[in-house]
C-alpha cells in the first residue's frame, strides 16, 4: 500500500514544534504584555518528558504517552488542572495541560486513546 513504509519522524518533528508553537501562540494571545516570559514558563513544561527516560526504548514515535508515562498519567493531569487554582503556578499549569493535550492528540492519531 502507498505510504506504508513512511517514517514517523516528520510527524515527531511536527509534534515537538507544536510543543513550542502552541504555548507561544497562547502567550501572544492571552498575555500580550508578558508574552515572552509566559511563553518560556509554558514551554518549560516540556520537562515532564523526563519520564520518557524510564521507558525502553526512550523514544517510540508509535507509543501513546498518555497513561504510559507517570507524568502523563490521569492522576498527574488532574494535578496539573488543580494547579490552575494557584496563581503563581497558573502559567506552568497551562503549559503542562497544553503539553498533555498535544500528546493526547498524538494518541488519537495513532488510535490509542
Amino acid at each position: 500500500m502507498k505510504g506504508e513504509n513512511r517514517s514517523p519522524m516528520p510527524l515527531a518533528i511536527l509534534h515537538i514544534l507544536l510543543h513550542v508553537a502552541i504555548p507561544g501562540a497562547a502567550a501572544r494571545l492571552a498575555f500580550r504584555d508578558t508574552w515572552l516570559t509566559s511563553w518560556l514558563i509554558m514551554t518549560s513544561a516540556m520537562i515532564i518528558d523526563v519520564d520518557h527516560l524510564l521507558a525502553t526504548p526512550i523514544f517510540d514515535p508509535n507509543r501513546c504517552s498518555i497513561g504510559f508515562h507517570p507524568l502523563h498519567s490521569n492522576t498527574a493531569i488532574i494535578a496539573y488542572t488543580l494547579l490552575l487554582l494557584v496563581p503563581k503556578l497558573r502559567l506552568l499549569s497551562l503549559g503542562l495541560l497544553i503539553h498533555v493535550g498535544l500528546d493526547a492528540l498524538d494518541c488519537l492519531r495513532m488510535g490509542a486513546a
